[in-house]
């Protein structure tokens, strides 16, 4: 017959599983009453009730009156201490308990690793390991997902071979940990195989692969997993769902078609598709799975169809306030994102730092840093998060004193940079050429230890770089313990930068040696060291690269390839390339036509003009400074006016400096002075000595005194002290034989005090050694 321990006890479960707390609470004073206070198994049962339903101090109190507590009490309330997140208090009960189990292990490393503090719990796994424990299928989860948080692939495949070695490895709960730890260090071939091995993979392995592609950009593969859970009939759940909106969100694939052809989804594109999907499942209050929708129509740009879903939400909170702030954010509409989060706190929700900083981004976005420091200065306890973002829009608003000195007063506030701080402000630094002041950061950066950080130390080989101490620089390279293809890159175009193209060709050649891959900015650099050198050998045997490693329907990479072929002379070679590209855009048209006006070939750069046209690119205003340069170098002076005068009105590209000096000059090469006064006299430029300099020296070519006379006499006016005017008119006299004139402007040079800079001459031997002659 069951004994009154036993039915009470199974009450108790029922009430744990129901979550009744009254009704538990009813048992436990009737425990009491008929005298069970003492009974160790009631009690731990006691434990785990209160402990679900979240009342630890009454867990704790059951606890202290158990006289003879077993392992199992121990177990309870540690398992209470550890869901209601109080870690401290879970540790001292786990160093006072006198005896440990496998279960006591799980319990701490599962709630260190639920709340974020995986090193610990990897520690304490450690631990558990030397004392002898064989770690349990929810052992192993928990590890596997702390090494995920912390990118530890090392420790995690040596984990992966414990698995094998005690027979796991078919085990659902470990593969999912496993496959998701693989996705989550980018090791997706490790994570499809791990899916590939496994004989009934559900929404969980599902989930936890789609996440990991799209984590590495492979968006198409990971729709198309969705395709296939849907088609195999996997459950899908909210989760499932979330996950592949967020792969929506990354854009680029908003036409894939999810569904077969049959299903009546199948007319929309794939965020769209997914919409229909939570709605035909009955998902339309999952408030999570909302905002997973808010946040893939803004990202995509969507912003009337988020405006929609919002306007139509059963509840709201923070998060879907917030992703509406960043979406007006995405698309420059700063007013309507203050709008919206003034409405967010006339409806009491409490903004949080996500907030500030959304609202922070958006100002910077649209160009609003001073909004944007309002906003930073209303958060009443920024966080090196806001920090960040305030930096990160002075620095793109090109604002970088102010950053440097944002960044003093966030040390002077005892904040602690992290290296997203760092490396921004090192990157305004190198954009002032502050040195001492970058100098100053990479002090903080030693004694942060963030100075190998491959982040931080880029920034640093961007700072000496840019300030020409590459010697400097090289010293933070070879301190780098784990060197990446960015940090070879900074050097790369450190070297470059500095003129020192031999050095970035031969560190180039370092990076391979050492089994490493070159990116499309690593050849892109290297491209330019070789036309600067001139050297298109050199320049083939990295075409030749490119094609090896599949880079030539790289758009940037090609664009560079036409430049090298070019400014080393091999117009015919550049053009061919050009030819075989797959896929051009307005930058490689650029770089052809601006080849041929180069190489002085005018009548081609205007027929590959006007075959981009044909194409149906849109030429912008680099464009137009290639093609009228081409005109102008080669006396297409008329076809260069009609092409001027239709940059506005056919093109919608308005005219600049740089256009008007290329027809200046081209009216100047063909002595049509009086038109190339006209256009002077109604442009918006004419008081940039630029022009005037330009027309003087057609004035020199040409022999035209008067008008070498107004032009000199305009930069006179604007660059006083520039002695280039006075030289060039000097010489004009001279050449005409007008010596007292050509006196009269020697003795204003004089008057002035204006002098003329040496000219230096480099001279090349058969040797390789080259001497500098001033003169």
């Amino acid at each position: 017959m069951e004994s009154q321990s036993t039915r009470l006890a199974n009450f108790l479960q029922f009430c744990i599983d129901k979550k009744a707390h009254l009704a538990g609470k009813l048992i436990h004073a009737y425990k009491l009453r008929i005298g069970l206070i003492f009974d160790t198994f009631l009690s731990n049962r006691l434990i785990e009730l209160y402990s679900k339903c979240s009342n630890i101090g009454y867990a704790h109190l059951v606890f202290e009156k158990i006289p003879k507590k077993d392992v199992f009490s121990w177990n309870a309330i540690l398992g209470a201490h550890c869901k209601a997140g109080n870690l401290q208090d879970a540790y001292e009960l786990f160093v006072r308990m006198p005896e440990r189990n496998i279960v006591s292990w799980n319990n701490v490393i599962s709630a260190l690793v639920r709340n974020g503090s995986e090193r610990n719990a990897v520690q304490v796994y450690d631990s558990m390991i030397l004392e002898g424990f064989m770690p349990t299928r929810f052992t192993l989860a928990s590890v596997f997902s702390a090494y995920g948080a912390l990118l530890d692939v090392e420790r995690g495949r040596r984990c992966h071979g414990l698995v094998l070695k005690i027979g796991l490895e078919k085990n659902m709960y470990v593969s999912n940990a496993l496959l998701s730890m693989y996705a989550k260090c980018g090791l997706i071939t490790d994570a499809v195989q791990v899916f590939d091995e496994m004989s009934e993979p559900n929404e969980v392995t599902f989930t936890a692969l789609m996440s990991g592609l799209a984590q590495t950009d492979r968006v198409l593969e990971a729709l198309q997993l969705f395709r296939a859970m849907l088609r195999k009939g996997i459950h899908i759940d909210s989760i499932s769902l979330s996950s592949i909106l967020g792969v929506c969100a990354k854009g680029g694939f908003r036409e894939f078609n999810i569904f077969d052809q049959h299903d009546r989804y199948s007319s929309n594109v794939s965020g769209k598709q997914v919409h229909c999907l939570t709605i035909k499942l009955g998902f339309e209050e999952d408030l999570h799975l909302n905002n997973s929708l808010l946040d893939m129509y803004t990202k995509n740009g969507d912003i009337n169809a988020a405006e929609k879903v919002f306007s139509n939400l059963p509840h709201t909170n923070t998060v879907s306030w917030n992703v509406m702030i960043s979406g007006y954010g995405q698309i420059y509409q700063t007013r309507k994102a203050l709008e919206c989060m003034q409405r967010m706190c006339q409806l009491g929700f409490e903004p949080d730092e996500v907030t500030y900083i959304n609202m922070l981004a958006a100002c910077v976005k649209s160009g609003d840093v001073e909004t944007g420091r309002q906003m930073f200065d209303n958060m009443p306890f920024p966080t090196v998060t806001s920090w960040n973002a305030m930096l990160s829009g002075y620095f793109q608003s090109e604002n970088h004193k102010e950053a440097v000195k944002l960044f003093r007063e966030m040390q002077f506030q005892n904040v602690q940079p992290d290296r997203t701080t760092l490396a921004i402000a090192l990157s305004s630094c190198a954009g002032m050429g502050f040195l001492e002041a970058g100098k100053q950061i990479h002090a903080v950066s030693l004694k942060a230890a963030f100075h190998i950080d491959i982040y931080v130390a880029s920034g640093l080989i961007g700072l000496y770089t840019k300030c020409g101490k590459t010697q400097l620089a090289e010293h933070v390279f070879y301190k780098i313990p784990l060197l990446d293809t960015v940090c070879w890159n900074s050097m790369i175009a450190g070297f470059s930068l500095n003129s020192l193209d031999k050095e970035a060709f031969a560190f180039f050649k370092q990076m391979r040696q050492c089994g490493m891959f070159p990116t499309q900015f690593s050849y892109s650099t290297v491209l330019s060291c070789c036309a600067k050198l001139s050297s298109s050998f050199q320049g083939k045997q990295v075409h030749t690269l490119i094609i090896k490693n599949g880079y030539t329907n790289d758009v940037f990479v090609g664009s560079s390839l036409i430049d090298m072929y070019c400014k080393c002379g091999n117009i015919d070679e550049a053009r061919h390339f050009f030819n075989t590209m797959a896929i051009k855009n307005t930058v490689t048209w650029n770089e052809m036509i601006h080849g041929y006006a180069q190489n002085g070939r005018g009548d081609e750069a205007v027929s590959l003009y006007r075959e981009m046209i044909a194409s149906g690119e849109r030429p912008d205003d680099i464009t137009f400074v290639a093609v009228l340069t081409a005109c102008s170098h080669s006396g297409l002076t008329d076809v260069g006016i009609e092409i001027f005068n239709s940059m506005e009105q056919e093109h919608g590209v308005e005219p600049v400096l740089d256009h008007y000096t290329c027809v200046v000059d081209s009216l100047g090469r063909a002595s049509r002075f009086e038109e190339a006064e006209v256009l002077i006299d109604r442009m918006p430029y004419k008081d940039d000595p630029v022009i005037w300099e330009v027309l003087l020296s057609s004035c020199r070519l040409h022999a035209n005194v008067t008008l070498a006379k107004r032009a000199a006499d305009e930069l006179f006016r604007l660059s006083p002290h520039d002695a280039t005017p006075y030289v060039l008119l000097g010489n004009i006299y001279s050449s005409l034989g007008r010596w007292d004139d050509a006196r009269a402007v020697r003795d204003m040079m004089r008057d002035k005090q204006v002098t003329k800079d040496p000219g230096f001459s480099w001279i090349e031997y058969q040797s390789g050694d080259a001497n500098l002659y001033g003169g």
